[in-house]
């Protein structure tokens, strides 16, 4: 970056290169998605089996979140990303190659440590490198990058997928970390070190970090498993094929940005009252997405309503985490990063065991609890200081 460059245009392709950030890490999350029965074929295992390969990359992600308190005090945010971006192009780069199940399954550790550095990096990035008056514009923008991968990326994806879902990997997550790596590059580096802070620590010591925390991991928790369980329920309700599936997925991301757009409107005033009001609409919207399924067109756009209420909380949430946590925000969206990752596992895991206990209606039901146990830490917080 020029050193003759105005302010605006700086923010402006500062606020880009985290979008693309953001986007980089959607795609190496949904990279296997539409092409998992390939990969279970082409090795020789069962698809349950490859499905396993999501949950290493999050499970690990959501670790390195939790532990990397060292790094995140010795990197500035640029060379943060810079570091998660060229961990999430190497395994991206590694996936596509793989010679065995077992070297793809290694190159998902790669992909699980990218994506938490470069959570953890850019959203802290979004509050760190922005005007204050500017900033809650600055996160929504760099958050529309996950919903952007998916409607973009999932197409591309699964069009490869017809020659070779090796390339779904170099075109999508591999490339766009390269870009955003030359992005954040031309940026000069940062001189602010973050004190380390023991993770366990801290939240033991500050209640309003700890409720937080709760209140992510329960919320992300109940939207990731609405994500992993929604296409089956439109297959297994309806009996569409899994291309339509994909479509009305697809179609919920679109409905995700206005969510998160007209939420950053408020989002500076009202962050603690969005993510106090908002989950319990999610709850009830949820909880009739699983026990009301009329006809698939109705219960697509029930999610679709759900991914719109879904962004709000979002927005809301992460900027709150960044208000709490304001001399620490690495910190801040580290905790969220593993909320975001451990929510994958925990609410595979939960959704798992209400579908065979009660069928979607169950799934629905238990969803809706999490999303309202969301809301009471933030509930008690605004009791407390009326």
């Amino acid at each position: 970056m020029s050193s003759g460059s105005s302010p605006s245009t700086e923010s402006s392709q500062s606020a880009k290169a985290l979008f693309v950030c953001l986007f980089a890490v959607q795609a190496g999350v949904i990279a296997l998605s539409p092409v998992l029965a390939q990969v279970a074929a082409d090795f020789g295992v069962t698809t349950s089996a490859a499905g396993q390969l999501r949950s290493i990359s999050g499970l690990v992600a959501g670790l390195v979140a939790v532990s990397m308190g060292r790094v995140a005090s010795r990197l500035g945010l640029r060379e943060l990303l810079l570091v998660g971006l060229a961990t999430l192009a190497g395994g991206s780069l590694l996936s596509a190659a793989a010679p065995s199940f077992a070297v793809l399954a290694f190159a998902q550790v790669a992909v699980g440590a990218g994506i938490a550095l470069i959570l953890s990096g850019a959203l802290a990035a979004a509050a760190e490198w922005s005007a204050p008056e500017r900033r809650d514009h600055f996160l929504s923008w760099t958050l529309l990058g996950q919903p952007f991968a998916w409607i973009v990326g999932m197409p591309i994806i699964g069009l490869l997928g017809g020659v070779s879902w090796r390339w779904g990997w170099i075109a999508v997550p591999f490339a766009a970390a390269v870009v955003a790596l030359v992005a954040i590059a031309a940026r000069p580096s940062d001189e602010h070190r973050e004190p380390r802070v023991r993770t366990w620590r801290m939240l033991a010591e500050d209640a309003r970090v700890a409720g937080w925390a709760l209140g992510e991991l329960f919320a992300w928790s109940a939207w990731a498993g609405a994500l992993v369980y929604a296409g089956a329920l439109f297959v297994e309700s309806y009996g569409v094929s899994t291309a339509t599936a994909g479509v009305l997925l697809g179609l919920a991301a679109v409905a995700y940005l206005p969510g998160n757009m007209l939420a950053r409107r408020r989002v500076d005033t009202s962050a603690r009252q969005l993510a106090a009001f908002v989950p319990p609409l999610a709850a009830a919207i949820v909880v009739v997405f699983g026990a009301w399924r009329p006809s698939v067109g109705v219960s697509g756009v029930v999610f679709a309503l759900l991914a719109f209420v879904v962004a709000a909380r979002t927005i809301a949430g992460s900027a709150l985490g960044l208000e709490v946590c304001a001399h620490r925000r690495v910190f801040a969206m580290r905790i969220r990063t593993a909320a975001n990752q451990f929510g994958y596992l925990g609410g595979s895991a939960i959704g798992g065991i209400a579908l065979a206990a009660g069928g979607y209606a169950a799934v629905g039901v238990a969803f809706g609890v999490m999303f309202a146990l969301s809301a009471v830490p933030h509930l008690v917080a605004l009791r407390s200081a009326s």
